[in-house]
């Protein structure tokens, strides 16, 4: 008598594969016009000039894998890994964040995952997350300082664009008063355990009058405290030696300026390299619009402040575009691979920790 062959289990992470090829699909169909149009502007630029994309892509990829290794190796967290290691993490990351519709939030489920063997616990990945973040918007209004400066000091900058100074401004007094708070609350066991406690309370009301209250609780106290205690902790021990943070910020300006790069290597190949100040300081602001407001705006914002300090509008919307168009499918192209094998990776604790950080 033969035995009947057991049907094979479907296992989560085949569910997820599904998942992301389903989300890849999706952001390819939503760009789909932005990826035709692009296309066709594709014949107005060097090609030649347009391939320095690819090392400049790859390094800066390097220095965000840098942020995040130079500050573990730093507190003897975790051992030393290749370049290529960092890269391929970056590469993931940035993956994730581009195919996962949840802004940074499943960045950070995946990160806090992915650093576990490095060494880093939930709430330090969570920390280091955060401080990429806080690096990177600080050099970008570093940026923006420099640039409005350059166009003043050439006289480059427009009276109708004026207003851009009074917005820069105030996104950086906005921006020092959100860190400040953030480190206050951080700074105090008591004051953190405060707030674990109401944001603890206010999410499982929100969610218990949603679902009915079919869902009482979706975070558990002792998970949170766990979270915000790794995060106090990274953030004293960073407090008392301040000298850990040089590298990660140093890498963050490196990766802040690459970022600019990207545009300006588009518009170069364009025939318009001298439009770099424009870039460096629509892309600033732009990207705290984009962190502030729904997907979409930090493009437009970007457009619409190159436009006010002086660039064609067409140039400013063909060059944009274009970049867009070329990250989203480096993104897709050198991210799903590494992403795909780490996923392979994961077995049923793999699993309930992934669930339980994006929760």
């Amino acid at each position: 008598m033969t035995k009947s062959k057991s049907k094979p289990k479907f296992s989560f992470r085949t569910a997820l594969s599904i998942i992301t090829l389903g989300l890849i699909i999706y952001v390819v169909y939503a760009n789909f016009g932005d990826i035709q149009a692009a296309l066709g502007h594709l014949g107005e630029t060097n090609i030649l000039v347009l391939l320095l994309l690819i090392p400049e892509q790859l390094f800066m990829y390097f220095c965000c894998g840098q942020m995040f290794f130079s500050y573990m190796r730093a507190k003897n967290d975790a051992q030393r890994v290749s370049a290529w290691t960092l890269m391929q993490v970056s590469l993931e990351l940035n993956f994730v964040n581009h195919a996962v519709p949840a802004g940074g939030l499943g960045g950070l489920g995946y990160i806090t995952w992915r650093l576990k063997p490095f060494g880093a616990t939930a709430g330090q990945a969570s920390f280091m997350y955060i401080l990429r973040y806080i690096i990177t918007i600080c050099a970008n209004q570093l940026q923006t300082i420099i640039a409005i400066i350059f166009l003043l000091i050439f006289g480059s900058l427009p009276a109708a664009g004026a207003w851009v100074i009074g917005l820069t401004a105030i996104l950086s007094i906005g921006i020092i008063a959100v860190i400040a708070i953030a480190v206050t609350i951080a700074s105090s066991k008591k004051r953190i355990d405060w707030f674990a406690k109401a944001a603890t309370n206010s999410v499982n009301w929100i969610v218990k009058k949603v679902t009915f209250g079919h869902k009482p609780e979706i975070l558990k106290r002792e998970v949170v405290d766990k979270y915000l205690g790794d995060a106090h902790e990274d953030l004293m021990t960073a407090r008392r030696n301040k000298k850990m943070l040089i590298r990660p910020a140093l890498w963050g300006i490196i990766y802040s300026f690459l970022e600019i790069a990207t545009y300006w290597i588009v518009a170069a190949s364009m025939g318009h390299p001298e439009i770099l100040p424009q870039i460096m300081i629509g892309e600033a602001i732009g990207s705290v619009m984009g962190a502030i407001v729904p997907y979409g705006l930090y493009e437009l914002g970007m457009v619409g402040i190159m436009a006010s300090l002086g660039v064609d509008p067409g140039l400013s919307a063909v060059v944009v575009l274009m970049t867009r168009v070329i990250v989203l499918a480096s993104t897709i192209v050198s991210g799903y691979g590494f992403y795909q094998h780490s996923i392979s990776k994961i077995g049923r604790r793999e699993k309930a920790e992934i669930e339980q950080y994006d929760r």
